[in-house]
């Protein structure tokens, strides 16, 4: 379906925009986007890629807003506190774009589930504060043949990367899986909750707001998304740094370590 009057205007810097115009813009309409976590990570990404022009969002989350969210998770407010995160992420969506098709999935993602729900989807943005669950939307994205952008947070630091472990690269070689980049999972005591450690309330913004431009990039088509590459950033210096890993763990050591020291707390 072509855009709308209304929606040309709303979109017009995107339409005018070099390397997005008005076929990135059909794209981002037409596309479906399963956001899995509603919370640090999920919240910037949602807020872009609603305001973008993505047309169908579905979200998943079992939580209920409460108040210490409040201090990142800017969808959210305080009166919605006590609510599903998934029907305060609705309102909010309803109201930056009303040409967004938005569905509530109100429930944990876990291997039983996975994927059936992400089958019906182009492409998951998984922000979760949870490794286990990292490990289940991964490999239901690689069965898929969907592409995965994933992030996660440390106190002061935060990592994202884009996943297509079905595809190849341009040098004919199969891109890494998780499990490439994850070949053990971290350390519990190395990645203590945000309840323990804290967590900057910018960086989820930042991180997340990035993870919105990869999945943006592998829709509209601009630009190189970080598959088989690790960015990692340091609120503390302003700093990022890209590192590689590769497929089979043939030199996983760097990049591991640097994922293994952001946590995924939200």
């Amino acid at each position: 379906m072509a855009l709308s009057g209304d929606e040309a205007a709303r979109y017009a810097r995107h339409i005018v925009l070099k390397d997005m115009g008005g076929t990135g813009q059909q794209k981002l309409k037409n596309a479906r986007v399963l956001i899995v976590g509603a919370g640090g990570l999920g919240a910037p990404v949602i807020a872009y890629l609603a305001a973008a022009g993505i047309g169908t969002l579905g979200v998943v989350d079992p939580d209920k807003v409460s108040l210490s969210n409040l201090q990142r998770q800017i969808i959210h407010g305080d009166d919605t506190i006590g609510s599903a995160k998934t029907k305060s992420a609705q309102d909010f969506v309803a109201r930056i774009n009303p040409f967004v098709r938005y569905l509530n999935h109100q429930i944990k993602l876990d291997a039983r589930n996975a994927g059936r729900i992400i089958a019906d989807y182009d492409l998951v943005v998984e922000g979760t504060d949870d490794f286990a669950s990292k490990q289940v939307v991964s490999q239901a994205c690689e069965a898929a043949k969907i592409p995965l952008v994933t992030g996660a947070l440390g106190p002061f630091d935060g990592t994202l990367t884009v996943l297509m472990p079905y595809a190849r690269n341009a040098l004919g070689q199969d891109n890494p899986r998780f499990s490439d980049l994850y070949p053990v999972a971290p350390d519990p005591k190395d990645s203590p909750p945000c309840e323990i450690a804290g967590v900057l309330n910018v960086l989820p913004g930042i991180i997340g707001t990035m993870m919105a431009n990869e999945a943006l990039k592998l829709i509209a088509g601009y630009g190189a998304p970080l598959v088989g590459k690790l960015l990692v950033y340091s609120a503390r210096t302003g700093e990022s740094h890209i590192l590689d890993y590769r497929r089979e763990g043939e030199n996983p050591s760097a990049s591991s370590k640097a994922a293994n020291k952001a946590s995924s707390d939200q």
